[in-house]
């Protein structure tokens, strides 16, 4: 099983500051829906580790969340691709729960559902919380510049040494599928 953990937000669609609390707010980052289709198409089990405070913070319900994820299946959908599962931390911040990335509740739910060991799985995020929590259970972890990528790199300038760096989802795929092709 090849297995591959993708942020939501700012690397799927669009970062928003006020939070994405509708279907109809929910926005692809261009390219995005086509990089996860080749995701599919590859052979990768696609899921997701978001961390949706907005749950917490009374901005959206899980019922509305739940319509969000479909909007964003039913779009994948028209492009071939496909996400198995989404996993999501729906607390606020304060509540210093064991799910909410950097920590890495998300990724040991994962590794439950899944029969993979998580040292072979690469995480794409935009934010510095996605890559420590990658690398704390040994996952490999790309960056992508889109959403909150630019501000990460500009405060972590060590990243650039450290691991993969791309302008968005679809280049960060593209790169992989070609570095799987020679291997």
């Amino acid at each position: 099983m090849k297995l591959i953990i993708l942020d939501r937000d700012g690397v799927i669609n669009e970062e928003s500051k006020d939070y994405i609390k509708s279907p109809d707010e929910w926005q692809p980052i261009p390219g995005s829906l086509k990089a996860v289709a080749l995701l599919s198409q590859a052979g990768y089990t696609v899921v997701v580790a978001t961390n949706q405070s907005g749950v917490g913070r009374g901005h959206y319900t899980e019922t509305v969340l739940a319509q969000i994820h479909q909007h964003m299946a039913d779009c994948l959908k028209t492009k071939g691709g496909f996400i198995d599962k989404i996993f999501y931390c729906p607390h606020h911040p304060d509540d210093h729960c064991d799910c909410r990335k950097p920590a890495v509740g998300l990724f040991k739910q994962i590794a439950a559902a899944y029969p993979i060991n998580l040292h072979h799985c690469f995480v794409i995020g935009d934010s510095l919380r996605d890559i420590q929590a990658a690398e704390k259970v040994g996952c490999k972890p790309l960056l992508v510049l889109t959403g909150n990528g630019k501000e990460t790199l500009k405060h972590n300038p060590h990243l650039l040494c450290k691991i993969p760096i791309f302008p968005d989802l679809l280049t960060a795929v593209q790169a992989l599928l070609k570095q799987n092709e020679s291997v």
